[in-house]
């Protein structure tokens, strides 16, 4: 009678794992490139010091607008590399072992959001390294929900990278985050959008985390805001859990 392996301490979860998939990540150039180096010269675009108080409120607005933008590519394009690891055969090969697959995806989120957070990071060091001032508050809080955010787009990379071919899987996100990114006022104030597109733009993902990341610089209500990042997470991760479970059917 042959008995199953047992199940590892947290499901197969570990540090090792963690650091290995950390390293793997940050070798790949064309990665950090789109994630890393996209946003900054968007800032330098358009949130370049100008004259005037009104300008300086602009340029903080920005740098946070560019700071969620950025960690949205590094953690979607990060997690989206899955199509790339089934192509291999890799994700078939992990099915066969111990491992469960809330552990691989924790792995994979945990890893999205670390460059997530070097985006982040690179985007206010960009935007203090340029003349931008803000109370520490701003910088903290702003820069923590960017940062928290790239969780919900880990796992939409995750979901298109399981639903997707991996010589199709970027041309896909590529333009999915620039509306995303549109919906969210990143790259024009809500404000400034046509009814029926602001209407849409508050059942986005994209929405949620960049009012939530602006909100210590404009205030206001947070609660849409914060029902509309907790629903996005939850359905990109329990849909990503669920095509991983059904990925070696197919």
């Amino acid at each position: 009678m042959t008995m199953a392996p047992a199940r590892p301490p947290y499901g197969g979860f570990n540090t090792v794992a963690l650091r290995l998939e950390v390293r793997r990540v940050l070798r790949n150039r064309r990665t950090l490139v789109f994630a890393l180096v996209m946003p900054a010269l968007f800032f330098l675009s358009f949130g370049l010091p100008q004259a005037g108080q009104a300008a300086a409120g602009v340029r903080r607005l920005t740098m946070v607008n560019m700071a969620v933008y950025g960690s949205m590519l590094a953690a979607t394009s990060c997690g989206a590399a899955v199509a790339v690891e089934r192509s291999l055969g890799w994700t078939r090969q992990l099915r066969i072992t111990p491992l469960l697959p809330l552990a691989h995806l924790a792995i994979k989120v945990l890893t999205a959001m670390l460059l997530g957070l070097l985006s982040v990071v690179v985007e206010f060091t960009l935007g203090a390294a340029s003349g931008v001032r803000a109370p520490l508050r701003v910088w903290l809080l702003s820069g923590l929900i960017a940062w928290l955010g790239s969780a919900v787009f880990a796992s939409l990379g995750l979901f298109a990278g399981f639903v997707l071919p991996s010589e199709n899987v970027m041309q896909f996100v590529g333009p999915a985050l620039a509306l995303l990114a549109l919906c969210g006022g990143l790259f024009v104030p809500l404000p400034f959008l046509p009814e029926p597109v602001r209407s849409f733009a508050e059942f986005t993902p994209g929405y949620g985390v960049g009012q939530l990341a602006r909100h210590p610089l404009t205030g206001g209500p947070v609660g849409g805001a914060l029902a509309n990042l907790t629903i996005w997470a939850t359905v990109f991760l329990a849909g990503a859990a669920w095509l991983y479970r059904r990925d070696p059917a197919r």
